[in-house]
């Protein structure tokens, strides 16, 4: 079996490979890349593993004209720069101790120790520069299958890392087939690990939920992390019920996938246990107050914008359980394009100062109040 596509084909794609294997060492693309490419997912970063160690990798890079940057070396991680694009390239490794969070490792001529330490079947697949496919652990089916299955014993490679527990909820979510259910070994692995989580930081906690619920359903997932226990492990509080509501509203509606939205749908909108920025924190406590206000379609729309304005609407649908209403998601696109008829200029110089603005805030409560139909002559004092 062969794997193909620009992100193998390109030049400077290539020029990595030769440059790896220009004194009869071995590379291979690996992981993600294979994995996408398998499955006719859009690839967007090229792994390689090699046999050659960091100091050979640098080496063989400066031969050929390449930039090489020690982005990772206490892991075996070289990035070569080629043509302004950056591979990682990890020399094989295998695992000596781990504590859960960190691993010791020693470096390996075997592709199959390498194999062995990575975290699921259908991550462990690798291919040369011509696209030739090795599947050292037999992942193919699993892929093939959309079955996400941990390499070898489950609990084993989640004590290796227990953020394993959060990837593979977030890989059956992107990549797993939702009819299958998830692994019973892997699930019963994980409901004796959960201890592990708290030696999480909250960053690594925070990037993984983020992308699980960026996935184009992540509801089952959820589910499944809430029966296990894992959700209430990584954030206390929360609650699943609304996730699976508004994720078949925002397909009714044609409204993209969004993370920040569905964590609100998660109930979570301020969490010491989570690393958010102050962007994304502002937007979720903007959500909170919405959702529970009286503001309609149509003020929603002018005062925050069509996309916050719909966001309100479906959590407010999916939270209380309703449907969509359509003539309410018009409303907010009509009141994100309205425009407040009187300007400060219009009531000057009768009115200044505080006065000035207090005059504007009540003409335009009386405006929106009248759904935007009051003309600038009558609302004019």
């Amino acid at each position: 079996m062969k794997v193909s596509g620009a992100w193998l084909d390109a030049p400077k794609t290539q020029a990595v490979f030769a440059a790896l294997t220009e004194q009869g060492h071995t590379a291979l693309a690996v992981g993600g890349c294979v994995r996408n490419a398998l499955m006719g997912v859009p690839v967007t970063d090229v792994d390689i593993a090699t046999d050659a160690t960091p100091k050979t990798v640098t080496k063989l890079a400066e031969n050929a004209g390449l930039k090489a940057v020690p982005t990772g070396i206490d892991h075996g991680t070289i990035t070569l720069v080629s043509a302004s694009t950056g591979y990682e390239v990890t020399t094989f490794r295998a695992d000596t101790e781990t504590d859960g969070r960190h691993a010791i490792v020693r470096y390996s001529k075997d592709m199959s120790e390498d194999a062995a330490r990575r975290d699921f079947t259908m991550n462990a697949l690798y291919a040369d520069a011509t696209g030739q496919v090795l599947d050292p652990l037999n992942g193919l089916p699993d892929l093939n299958a959309r079955r996400v299955r941990f390499i070898g014993d489950a609990q084993a490679r989640i004590r290796e890392d227990y953020l394993r527990i959060l990837r593979f909820f977030r890989f059956a979510a992107w990549y797993g087939d939702p009819a299958l259910g998830f692994d019973a070994g892997a699930l019963a692995a994980i409901a004796v690990s959960l201890d592990g989580l708290e030696g999480l930081s909250k960053e690594r906690v925070t990037a993984e939920l983020i992308k699980l619920l960026a996935a184009s359903d992540p509801a089952p997932a959820v589910g499944s992390m809430s029966q296990t226990g894992i959700l209430q492990a990584i954030l206390p509080g929360s609650e699943s019920r609304a996730l699976a509501p508004l994720v078949h509203l925002e397909h009714e509606a044609g409204v993209a996938p969004d993370a920040v939205r569905r964590l609100a749908a998660l109930g979570v909108y301020d969490s010491d246990a989570l690393r958010l920025s102050k962007r994304i924190q502002t937007r979720l406590a903007l959500y909170q107050r919405l959702i529970s206000s009286t503001e309609r379609p149509l003020e929603l729309g002018y005062r925050h914008g069509k996309d916050m304005a719909a966001d309100v609407l479906l959590l407010r649908a999916a939270l209380f359980e309703t449907p969509i209403d359509k003539s309410a998601m018009r409303d907010a696109q009509i009141g994100a394009k309205a425009e407040f008829p009187v300007k400060p200029a219009d009531l000057m110089p009768t009115y200044q100062g505080p006065a000035l603005g207090e005059m504007l805030r009540k003409l335009e409560t009386r405006w929106i109040a009248s759904c935007f139909t009051l003309t600038k002559a009558d609302l004019m004092p």
